[in-house]
């Protein structure tokens, strides 16, 4: 089955920043949407997770859906451990016995044994956003929203994050959409990629990528062959 967004517009003001834009996202997939800075993509994930609502258009498939978001920002709390980080967003959902065995789970899948009573200030910026994915994952959502978590890293711990990240919806496979205005995470990340106009956006073409996970190297020939169909048409008129 596929959600449903049909002829979404959005304006703040006299600023339109999305105009007639329409996606079909399937679930349980990757899903990327990729844009420039400032076109509208987190106007689109707030719109999806009905923090704010469209001017015009119709969403399907959302209703009655429990939503986890991942923000650019880790958002921890910094009077909390990487272990009560965590706890803080299962205390209504799960018993005692059931979170600490989440609670563990998450920690270990995002390699931070030892590290579960530190507080934030005491952990490096990756391991604090290592922190947020596992708190992401360890919610018991139906779908997870993601705001460019990995903005602003460098290389090296940017693809270490990607790689928990996707080892842990490979083993889950939740509906998530994931925003982002770098390419080289779309191709790593990525099943479906919605490529966005500039502002007020729509979405100017799909590109799908069957290729598995694990399987994915920026050096290879077939991703960059998927990167050339990006740039074509991120490119064309």
């Amino acid at each position: 089955m596929a959600f449903i967004l049909n002829n979404i517009h959005k304006k703040f003001g006299d600023l339109y920043v999305l105009k007639q834009l329409s996606m079909q996202p399937e679930e349980h997939k990757l899903i990327c949407i990729l844009g420039p800075s400032g076109c509208g993509k987190t106007t689109l994930l707030n719109i999806i997770s009905g923090v704010i609502p469209t001017d015009q258009g119709e969403i399907f498939g959302f209703e009655g859906k429990t939503i986890s978001y991942l923000f650019q920002e880790t958002r921890l709390l910094p009077w909390k451990t990487v272990q009560q980080n965590i706890e803080f967003v299962l205390k209504d959902k799960l018993n005692k016995n059931q979170r600490n065995s989440t609670i563990n789970r998450y920690i270990d899948m995002v390699g931070l044994r030892g590290f579960e009573n530190y507080y934030p200030d005491k952990l490096s910026g990756g391991m604090k956003q290592r922190v947020a994915i596992a708190r992401a994952f360890a919610y018991p959502a139906d779908i997870l929203l993601m705001d460019e978590p990995f903005k602003g890293l460098d290389l090296q711990l940017k693809t270490a994050l990607m790689e928990a990240f996707t080892n842990l919806w490979v083993m889950e496979k939740r509906s998530a959409l994931f925003v982002t205005h770098d390419i080289d995470e779309a191709l790593l990340i990525g099943e479906e990629i919605y490529v966005l106009t500039q502002r007020p956006s729509s979405v100017k073409g799909i590109i799908i990528n069957n290729i598995p996970h694990k399987e994915r190297n920026l050096h290879k020939e077939n991703i960059r062959m998927i990167e050339q169909e990006i740039y074509q048409l991120m490119t064309s008129p």
